[in-house]
């Protein structure tokens, strides 16, 4: 039987951050990813923040700039900002895998593609016994002194050690679509419940003359992929030509709540596993790869202690919460808020925005990793926001300044 310090499932952002930084840290890390290829399927639309890039320390995926949006209401009203430099950044979301995963493998992590996780088979003192299967149907055994789980939304490692209740899962349905009409550097995000009822659609330009459009609505019983095609409608009138020959499909869900614990004896979650999601956008590379670091630093100190019990890896609950848990209720709160807006409401918020006073403050404050310290400045701006939204928000958005964590990072690579 095959024995390892770190065994991680998943071979996405965040399972390659964990990977490599434990590796590099001198311990025997196996990664098992269970598509045959990593970086495939891509998993979300590729819109990130400069502080991706510090985490992988490369733009060598990066495709294009995004320097703004316009963010249109139900019935088509609309509100446009754009920065004089890059708020976020375009990429190539496989070629982000893939640099990870290189990444780990140079630090000395291992990796087996097409392999999935199966099952805990019994707890040994000090290790996890769990069986993996491979691509020919070969099952196997192996003992973990700790097991990551980086699988996802539907985490089979969450399953098999009882870590995690169920959370909201965001159905999303994206298309990627080599020529498309559209601003170059601003994203578009479509509000209402006919185009995503729960969350938004969006049309973000990928920096080749294309573009990639998709939706993540709540499952309401209607398919994610109705919505999609009522997004293009709406595009082929705006745009004059219909979007066609796509070149790519995405199918995902996107986990917006919490779990109790993303730890227990021996094993730990990041990630989108973990529901480390942001609920106002579904984004979560950031977020998963700055977690991945944190239970990198704590697992090292347990390993090396010979503790990987649950006392020990709790510590990784209490270090992202205290960075991550403020923004994430806040935000939490806001979706369910907004999520009960009637499109009129959404039209009148679009409206109340479209002052120049308040573009400025979404120049200013916007953070696409932490968009509640924008909220919170307009709410204080702008008392026509405050009417327009629950009582409770005014008193909830006005504690504690929301802190921004600081990110100890190296040199870009090219």
């Amino acid at each position: 039987m095959e024995e390892v310090d770190v065994l991680v499932v998943g071979g996405g952002p965040a399972g390659s951050t964990t990977a490599h930084r434990l590796a590099e840290r001198g311990h025997d890390v196996l990664v098992v990813e269970e598509h045959a290829r990593i970086g495939l399927p891509v998993q979300c639309a590729g819109l990130v923040s400069q502080r991706v890039l510090d985490l992988a320390g490369s733009r060598r995926f990066v495709r294009a700039p995004v320097r703004g949006a316009t963010v249109y209401g139900p019935g088509l009203g609309s509100v446009s900002f754009r920065a004089a430099e890059p708020r976020a950044f375009v990429i190539d979301r496989s070629g982000l895998d893939i640099y990870l995963a290189d990444r780990a493998a140079r630090s000395g992590a291992r990796y087996r593609s097409g392999t999935r996780f199966d099952e805990l088979v019994r707890r040994a003192p000090g290790r996890s016994v769990v069986r993996l299967t491979g691509v020919d149907g070969t099952s196997s055994e192996v003992a973990a002194r700790l097991v990551v789980g980086a699988d996802g939304v539907s985490s089979a490692v969450a399953r098999a050690f009882r870590l995690r209740r169920p959370v909201e899962i965001l159905p999303a349905f994206e298309a990627e679509f080599p020529a498309s009409p559209g601003e170059p550097d601003l994203v578009e995000v479509y509000l209402g419940r006919s185009f995503a009822p729960g969350l938004f659609g969006w049309w973000i330009p990928d920096g080749a003359g294309g573009a990639r459009v998709g939706v993540a609505a709540d499952a309401d019983g209607t398919s994610a992929r109705v919505y999609f095609d009522h997004l293009l409608e709406h595009l082929a009138r705006r745009f004059g030509q219909r979007l066609a020959n796509p070149t790519a499909y995405l199918v995902s869900g996107i986990p917006i709540g919490t779990v109790p614990r993303t730890s227990g004896p021996g094993v730990a979650l990041v990630g989108d596993a973990a529901a480390q999601v942001k609920p106002l956008s579904g984004g979560g590379i950031f977020t998963g790869m700055r977690c991945a670091e944190i239970l990198a630093g704590v697992a090292d100190g347990a390993l090396r202690q010979g503790d990987a019990t649950e006392a020990a890896l709790a510590e990784y609950d209490r270090r992202w919460r205290a960075e991550l848990d403020e923004e994430f209720r806040r935000a939490l709160y806001l979706r369910r808020v907004f999520t009960r807006l009637s499109d009129p409401d959404l039209d009148a918020i679009v409206a109340a925005l479209q002052g120049a006073g308040l573009t400025a403050t979404i120049v200013a404050f916007g953070d696409i990793d932490f968009p509640t310290h924008v909220v919170r400045q307009l709410l204080r701006q702008s008392p026509s926001l405050v009417r327009l939204l629950p009582k409770a928000v005014g008193a909830w958005w006005s504690s504690s300044a929301l802190r921004v964590p600081d990110l100890d990072v190296g040199p870009l690579r090219k």
